[in-house]
């Protein structure tokens, strides 16, 4: 149901006595709660007050000192979210509980640096300029025989994968944990959030599937509880999923791909698609492009927001290194796919499964805008064969730290996103750095305690 009077009167007739809640803060974790069937009708026609701590601190509940939107100084007052019924859900796998997104959307104190509203804004700029935009997140993640106590209880560290070995797009180790397997893909469907395909990649117990393509706002919605559908159902067979960017040394690194095209207002045509060019592609589409590739070294932080997400960029392991693009080549930055019209595309490969979808994607977008706002002419030559050798291009920097300061001194970062959220992204990028380079490793105790 997508008419919000039919979902109202659904829910009213039904027999349920609760509705769960939630947003996603800046990490692109979902914050919720469970509320009575009475509460969510009279928050529905008002707004719902939440705790705006969720912006005011970390991913492991630890508070920013240096946030100027909320913190100690504040009192962490409620903020009035606002639930968006046009997300309804059941959770097939939890009793079919009904469930909604909200976001800050016009909640004056804290909508600058909400992701969902940022999207928004994004995805409103692109209506503006008679583009309709559609897009698509894939994903890697690994799968490990452990619960969040056996975990625990190993420090953390040493995870039993599910299954051994490389081997992608097997279907003997799918077959291994099929109840799972399929699971995922039946009930994340029945979830709202279709699956195109999914199947093992090459690593040890590591899955990767495509969810089908839709407007920008829906598809953010569909990434972000794809990632808590899949840890949630992998609870239910005692295995944890994780989306980290790099979790070992010698495996590859997890994507966040995103697919993206620009379609007219009545999505009859693909904008980026041209018959008589070469390479099929649209000068929107060269532009649209342009302008990724000029922003990317000012807003990588969106993209690759951790400090785990850098150990993913390295020279050969599928992952972006430089500022490139090509035809078909998974070597490069920028990926044009160019197989027909209906699915002519681009696809941002810088973007690791740790990314929050609802940023990744208003970078892209906002950051393809850009360049055909001002006509970018796309003076990168696509490269031919493996970009890993290519030294005339731009290098991605190599550390959060790195990325942070040249968003932090870039006027295109506040340009694209508006100087509230830069101002309180960077700080959380910061604090993450300061929360690294804080604690001494297992690398260190290693290399340095007996020897030095």
């Amino acid at each position: 149901m997508k008419n919000t009077s039919e979902i109202l009167e659904s829910l009213k007739a039904s027999d349920i006595q609760k509705v769960k809640l939630a947003i996603t803060d800046i990490d692109g974790i979902l914050r919720g709660k469970l509320i009575s069937k009475d509460k969510f009708f009279k928050t529905v026609n008002d707004k719902l007050g939440f705790c705006n701590v969720v912006f005011g601190w970390d991913a492991n509940d630890a508070v920013y000192d240096n946030s100027e939107v909320t913190g100690w100084h504040t009192g962490f007052p409620d903020s009035m979210a606002s639930i968006d019924l046009i997300t309804f859900r059941k959770i097939p796998w939890d009793n079919n509980t009904p469930f909604f997104l909200g976001d800050f959307h016009q909640s004056e104190d804290i909508e600058d640096v909400c992701p969902r509203s940022l999207l928004k804004k994004i995805a409103a700029q692109s209506g503006e300029m008679g583009f309709i935009p559609k897009f698509s997140n894939e994903f890697e993640w690994f799968n490990f025989k452990e619960t969040p106590q056996s975990l625990k209880d190993k420090d953390g560290i040493k995870p039993t994968p599910l299954t051994p070995g490389m081997f992608g797009y097997s279907i003997l180790r799918s077959s291994q944990n099929s109840e799972y397997f399929n699971e995922l893909f039946d009930l994340l469907t029945k979830f709202g959030i279709p699956i195109e395909g999914i199947h093992t990649e090459t690593g040890d117990g590591v899955y990767e599937a495509c969810i089908e393509y839709t407007d920008v706002l829906e598809a953010a919605d569909r990434a972000v509880l794809f990632k808590t559908g899949v840890k949630e159902i992998a609870y239910r067979h005692e295995i944890i999923a994780s989306f980290m960017a790099k979790w070992n040394t010698n495996l590859p690194g997890c994507s966040g791909h995103i697919h993206q095209s620009l379609w007219d207002e009545k999505e009859k045509n693909n904008l980026f698609f041209d018959g008589k060019d070469s390479n099929k592609m649209s000068d929107t589409l060269k532009h649209y492009l342009a302008g990724q590739l000029h922003c990317l070294p000012h807003i990588l932080p969106m993209y690759a927001p951790t400090v785990n997400s850098y150990k993913r960029l390295v020279e050969g392991s599928w992952a972006a290194t430089s500022v490139s693009w090509g035809i078909e080549n998974r070597t490069t930055a920028m990926r044009v796919i160019n197989h027909g019209e209906d699915s002519m595309r681009l696809e941002t490969r810088v973007p690791g499964a740790d990314a929050n979808p609802y940023l990744s994607m208003a970078a892209s977008l906002a950051s393809g805008l850009y360049g055909i706002k001002n006509k970018l002419p796309l003076n990168i030559e696509p490269t031919q064969g493996n970009e890993y050798d290519n030294e005339a291009t731009l290098s991605l920097p190599k550390t959060l730290t790195e990325a942070t300061e040249q968003m932090k001194s870039s006027d295109i970062a506040t340009e694209l996103f508006g100087e509230s959220f830069v101002n309180h992204f960077i700080k959380t990028r910061e604090w993450e750095w300061q929360q690294f380079n804080s604690k001494v490793t297992d690398w260190e105790l290693k290399r340095y305690f007996e020897i030095i």
